[in-house]
């Protein structure tokens, strides 16, 4: 480890130094290398020291030594070189001053026919290439060589800091802009980003100094100052840690990614349920409120016990719609839309209820009038709380009604009318409406804004109606300010979209509800690919799907769904490697 420039990088003095892994370790399930990808990279190269050619990494085929890819520096080149379907292709960055005895970022961004290489968060330079990048690249009896390409020649001579391979998109927009361009940190390793020790008699930098550097592979070695600054690999959770003296600390660990969905918990509920509102109380536990169709024994509260979902508590409602949870100073409420009165002709009265730390249970607070109710959504705007409930019709099938929107006042610490608007059979509040749309999800991807809209059925003047159609993602244009179509996604009634992440990579799963003739469908699990935008990664069996929800536990994540058309919820484990 080398201290120089301010900053903090790893040098290898020999091939015994670089370190190397099979990539099978990287490609488990497939071992076809991205066919999109960017590589995020922090090096400082020395003019005198830098040869004609030197690699940052290579992937080298060990029984016939084939260079299947690598990147590979000059003093003023930036080269990725890779087999194609004709022989090896090169992809060549020209006047790139790297040279300079400075600390340098730079992501190389590979997308079909394009390459894009960004230094330091400047303008960045393309290529187009006349063959895209191999889909169909494999890794099979390979190995990575980090520092070199295997042999003498081509050793690294700089210091690394960061390096990075991110598949499916490209990276730029993570890393900048940045108040430190030729320093961006992606996946910096906490002994790496520490700032130089200063001295504490005249406050001056110390010297820059350097360690002899081993990695050592398998498991977990000792970490004493005799071993203070050497290198372990860890071949089984694929992560690169550097000891301080004390404690190993992670450089280049793998981030976590999903490899498939288990059948986890069957939740067997007293009625259909349309609604599933997810939350935490302090202290106490992740719960889950569940809206159920039947009026007795009515809805249910779960609470998240010992890894599975415990009934904790029943609330009376009449065929409720939805849950919304909302905190109001340190106070914790959760509404619920009843559609229906208690008895035929008796008032529609939607509940309020406040969570008891005494009782530790929800409590009747407040009732309000509404008229098929089927949302609320509650907000703050310059600290003071809204709670607006979506009216669907009135009690004769009137669907010109007007929906609400109610003020908390902190005097008599109830909800007061605020707003009246008019709507016609309203379903949802959120940011606008649609014909035939069911659900809005709004998600955030780097700078990138989306809403995903689900689409429940196209009405026919003639024939019955269609409810196998498109739903659409669309994304806010920056200059615009306006939201674009980005992708359209076939789903068969669908009903809700829910986003979610597993370490870096982002995941859509829409809730298909019922195709015409059936409501046992699969629901289908979306996964970000950048360039390539949502692609199918995973199908659920589902019945009648309402909602989805994602969270996560002690235990691990999950996806929780509930179903209309049957007294089953279900929970899945994401198994993540």
């Amino acid at each position: 480890m080398v201290q120089e420039g301010g900053a903090r990088g790893v040098q290898f003095f020999s091939l015994t130094q670089a370190l190397t892994f099979p990539s099978s370790q990287l490609f488990i399930n497939c071992p076809l290398f991205p066919a999109e990808f960017s590589i995020v990279a922090t090096v400082k190269v020395s003019h005198t020291r830098m040869k004609k050619n030197e690699y940052l990494f290579a992937v080298v085929k060990e029984d016939v030594d084939q260079l299947l890819l690598g990147m590979r520096f000059s003093k003023e080149k930036v080269h990725l070189i890779y087999q194609g379907s004709m022989g090896r292709k090169r992809l060549s960055f020209k006047r790139i001053r790297l040279a300079d005895n400075r600390w340098h970022s730079m992501v190389l961004s590979i997308s079909g026919h394009h390459a894009t290489l960004t230094l330091d968060c400047g303008i960045p330079l393309e290529l187009v290439h006349k063959q895209p990048f191999p889909s169909d690249l494999s890794t099979d009896g390979s190995r990575f060589h980090i520092g070199s390409r295997r042999k003498w020649k081509g050793l690294f001579s700089g210091l690394l800091r960061q390096l990075v391979l991110l598949p499916g998109s490209d990276a730029t927009p993570r890393v900048c802009p940045s108040f430190k361009p030729s320093l961006v940190e992606l996946s910096i390793p906490t002994i790496l980003s520490n700032l130089p020790v200063k001295s504490q008699l005249n406050d001056v930098l110390l010297p820059p100094y350097e360690t002899e550097v081993r990695v050592t592979l398998g498991s977990k070695p000792a970490c004493t100052s005799a071993e203070e600054g050497q290198l372990w690999f860890d071949t089984l959770k694929r992560g690169l840690f550097l000891c301080d003296g004390a404690y190993w600390h992670s450089m280049l660990q793998e981030k976590d990614r999903l490899d498939y969905v288990d059948d986890y918990q069957d939740l067997y509920t007293t009625s259909e349920t349309l609604d599933i509102e997810l939350f935490q109380i302090p202290s106490v536990g992740l719960f889950a409120a569940m809206a159920h169709r039947a009026n007795k024994p009515g809805s249910a509260i779960y609470r998240w016990n010992h890894g599975q979902f415990q009934l904790y508590q029943n609330i009376s409602t009449f065929k409720a719609q939805a849950w919304k949870q909302f905190t109001i100073g340190r106070k914790m409420f959760l509404a619920v839309s009843n559609s229906v009165g208690p008895a035929d002709g008796e008032r529609e009265l939607s509940v309020i209820y406040r969570w008891s730390n005494k009782r530790l249970k929800f409590v009747r607070y407040q009732t309000l009038e509404t008229h098929s109710a089927r949302d609320w959504e509650a907000f703050h705007i310059n600290n003071e709380a809204f709670l607006a409930v979506a009216n669907h019709r009135t009690e004769n099938g009137n669907h010109n009604i007007d929906s609400i929107v109610y003020k908390w006042n902190p005097g008599t610490k109830t909800f007061e009318i605020n707003q009246t608007i008019s709507t016609s059979g309203a379903y949802d509040w959120e940011f606008f409406t649609t014909f035939g749309a069911t659900d809005w999800e709004m998600f955030q991807i780097g700078n990138r804004v989306f809403l995903a809209l689900a689409n429940g059925h196209m009405l026919c003047e003639r024939g019955p109606s269609l409810y196998t159609i498109n739903s659409t993602i669309y994304e806010l244009d920056m200059t615009t300010k306006m939201f674009l179509k980005f992708q359209d996604i076939v789903t068969y009634s669908a009903v809700d979209w829910e986003f979610f992440s597993v370490g870096d990579e982002h995941f859509l799963v829409v809730a298909n509800s019922y195709d015409g003739s059936s409501y046992s469908l699969n629901s289908v699990i979306y996964r970000w690919q950048g360039y390539e935008g949502f692609v199918p990664v995973h199908r659920l069996p589902t019945i009648g799907c309402s909602d989805w929800e994602f969270f996560t536990s002690a235990e691990g994540s999950y996806l929780m769904y509930s179903s209309a058309k049957a007294p089953l919820s279900k929970v899945f484990k994401l198994r993540i490697h």
